[in-house]
């Protein structure tokens, strides 16, 4: 877990002197690590009671084709192309920017499946 508080530095290099120390709600969670596969879906309570759909597997997602200005699901065929990390290619992880083959085409995901509980994605050339 990593600690998602405020920065001990200032934004011109000088220390703030902390009046409080770390707190438990400011420690971040494990990631969702999206996987392609049969829907599987977890609801985490968040800070003020609030809550996010974590996908932990999905095998569709929601295709707009910006040409035409439709939108239908799709099926996920596989994972092409992963900006964040190449080990997501090999190990088929679903994260925002990602290039994933679809019976519609290939399409980059636009929606943050660990956060929002789907996939949106757009058609790309």
């Amino acid at each position: 877990m990593q600690w998602q508080g405020r920065s001990v530095r200032k934004p011109s290099g000088g220390r703030y002197h902390t009046s409080q120390g770390k707190k438990r709600s400011e420690i971040g969670r494990a990631p969702a690590e999206t996987h392609i596969g049969e829907e599987r879906k977890k609801i985490v309570r968040t800070y003020g009671g609030n809550q996010k759909v974590r996908a932990l597997r999905v095998d569709f997602a929601t295709v707009a084709n910006p040409a035409t200005g439709e939108t239908r699901k799709a099926k996920i065929e596989a994972v092409e192309a992963n900006s964040a990390n190449p080990n997501y290619v090999r190990r088929s992880l679903l994260t925002r920017g990602a290039i994933i083959r679809t019976d519609a085409g290939r399409a980059r995901i636009v929606s943050r499946p660990g956060q929002d509980g789907v996939v949106n994605a757009v058609l790309i050339a």
